[in-house]
């Protein structure tokens, strides 16, 4: 008996000690983790933040996230395809572009993130995070493209640089208003964000609009048209000119005179001086 008692001293020292014993996570310098005491015989709750290397027990988790400036990019190759519009005219345009954002590393609102989102969405691992972009941003940012571009006519966002300037800052600070009101908080801030700037702003990167293939194609033939107009136009104008110019000549050489010079001006007929006195043999073309 006394044997058995001492084993089981023996087996409860050996859980213990192993329980006790510390793990830790080496947090990347653009990433910031929090842990949460999370042991078999704990209630889960928050610990710590930071980054660098994070000492835990066992059965305490770890989660990270990134920080520093981060993209959503819409379009080719990007994190979702590119976003359709509708003008103020009702064309549809395609929009392509990145949202530049930095996500608030403060402690205290890392954790708020983490628990009402992070969590939902498994945003600490890539594919979450992903997926919790397209809901937080992507979302966000396409409705703020549908309320502004609606303002503006399809060509003048297309053709026009000082529009386009306009409507890309309008739509940058409707995102911020639609991401904060989605979020619920100021999770997501300026690029330049280093746990002093501005948060619930965007760098907001924005290709021009860009009409279907059909308006594109009857666009180039329009200027094709006006590029040919303008063409035919010059020309009639060089040849008033050259009539002009004629009726000059008639005026001075009259008719026959005037046709004769041309003739000698455009190469059609040679001629040949003769000194006076001198002899000129002729030999008809055949």
């Amino acid at each position: 008996m006394r044997f058995l008692k001492a084993l089981a001293a023996v087996a409860v020292l050996v859980l213990l000690t192993g329980l006790s014993a510390g793990c830790s996570v080496s947090v990347a310098p653009d990433h910031k983790g929090i842990e949460y005491n999370a042991g078999p015989f704990s209630s889960t709750k928050f610990d710590a933040c930071g980054n660098g290397r994070i000492w835990h027990g066992p059965g305490d988790q770890v989660f990270t996230y990134p920080i520093g400036q981060r993209t959503y990019k819409f379009g080719d190759g990007g994190d979702t395809d590119a976003l359709k519009v509708v003008s103020r005219d009702d064309l549809e345009l395609t929009v392509e572009g990145v949202a530049t954002f930095s996500l608030n590393d403060d402690c205290a609102t890392l954790r708020k993130f983490h628990e009402e989102i992070g969590l939902k969405y498994e945003a600490y691992e890539e594919e979450g995070w992903g997926k919790m972009l397209r809901t937080y941003i992507g979302a966000p940012l396409d409705r703020a493209l549908d309320e502004v571009s609606k303002k503006y006519p399809w060509q003048d966002l297309y053709s026009d640089p000082d529009t386009k300037r306009k409507w890309e800052s309008e739509v940058g600070a409707a995102v911020a208003a639609q991401v904060n009101a989605t979020a619920g908080d100021n999770f997501f801030c300026a690029p330049t964000y280093n746990g002093t700037g501005e948060c619930g702003a965007f760098l907001l990167t924005l290709q021009q609009p860009v009409p279907p293939d059909n308006v594109r194609a009857a666009l180039a033939a329009a200027q094709q048209a006006i590029e040919d107009n303008n063409t035919q136009e010059n020309r009639n104008k060089q040849i008033r000119t050259e009539i002009q110019a004629l009726k000059e000549l008639v005026k001075v050489l009259g008719p026959n005179g005037a046709v004769l010079y041309q003739a000698i001006k455009d190469g059609k007929i040679t001629v040949v001086p003769v000194p006076q006195g001198g002899n000129l043999n002729i030999t008809p073309t055949p």
